[in-house]
């Protein structure tokens, strides 16, 4: 791991250890563009769903040191609107996925921003209502991470604060209602990418920083949420530009031994100089 200028963080970088990057490839057209991924507890699959409305699930071969030998991919398929259909071009960026205990899952919207409920996947959305906020979020910034907690209360944030907040509005489902019950402090030029609820409890944030030529940074960061918001701050990895390419998504689980993992995506945007990258790091209690 490489830490970089941690613009304005109190915390210092925690001693996480780099475990592999994979790079994934596939024939299929419409590979990539990945921006969510939600692990089993395990670690040995996963499902994760791109910007243009698609999802797949996969398995994955590891070695004995755990890391990435192989990806076997289901191929992709389209999520569905409540009226069974696919989602047109414009109202299907999603770009948040979080599942429940139950297997229900959850996806966070740009463009029109919106949460969306499905019995599994592959079935008709249900949308949830709407927190007044939602209306008026940047089109393209709008709500890029969504977490559950083991509760099942859902958790969301948009990838920047609107005007000059220096923090992230969270906003809370819960009972039915969205509230808006604390925020996240906003370091230096990182923007909020995707969120977890860790097997541990902690609420993990994974932000990103665009370097032009140089590429991509990317920052996690976790908290304890307490009953008076987010506590004990602290920043688990930040990588130096070009390092990774561009980490949207964030899945945390616990390996066999016992250490915690996180599992990042990458969002290659369709763009033949970029690769779709599936990144871990072990990450101590």
């Amino acid at each position: 791991m490489g830490a970089w200028g941690l613009e304005g963080s109190s915390a210092r970088p925690m001693p996480v250890g780099f475990v592999s990057s994979f790079h994934w490839q596939s024939d299929e057209p419409q590979f990539g563009g990945f921006s969510a991924i939600a692990s089993d507890t395990d670690g040995m699959g996963f499902v994760t769903l791109t910007d243009k409305g698609l999802y797949l699930s996969a398995r994955i071969l590891r070695n004995k040191t755990g890391r990435i030998t192989r990806i076997i991919a289901n191929p992709l398929q389209r999520l569905h609107s409540k009226d069974g259909r696919p989602f047109g071009p414009y109202a299907s960026d999603a770009e948040g996925l979080a599942i429940a205990a139950d297997g229900t899952a959850y996806v966070s919207f740009e463009r029109v921003s919106r949460v969306a409920r499905y019995d599994t996947l592959g079935a008709q959305s249900l949308s949830l209502p709407k927190h007044p906020a939602f209306k008026s979020m940047l089109e393209n910034e709008s709500l890029e991470a969504l977490a559950i907690d083991a509760a099942g209360t859902l958790y969301t944030l948009p990838e920047r604060p609107k005007g000059p907040a220096q923090s992230f509005p969270v906003y809370r489902f819960k009972n039915g209602v969205w509230d808006q019950p604390f925020s996240l402090p906003k370091r230096g030029l990182f923007l909020a990418v995707d969120a977890d609820f860790g097997p541990d409890g902690r609420f993990y944030l994974l932000e990103r920083q665009f370097y032009g030529l140089s590429g991509f940074a990317s920052r996690v960061r976790r908290f304890v949420i307490g009953p008076d918001g987010p506590e004990a701050e602290e920043t688990l990895l930040q990588s130096m530009p070009g390092q990774h390419d561009n980490l949207e998504g964030l899945s945390v689980w616990r390996d066999a031994a016992g250490s915690l993992r996180l599992t990042m995506i990458s969002d290659d945007n369709l763009f033949f100089l970029q690769r779709t990258e599936i990144v871990e790091y072990s990450v101590p209690d």
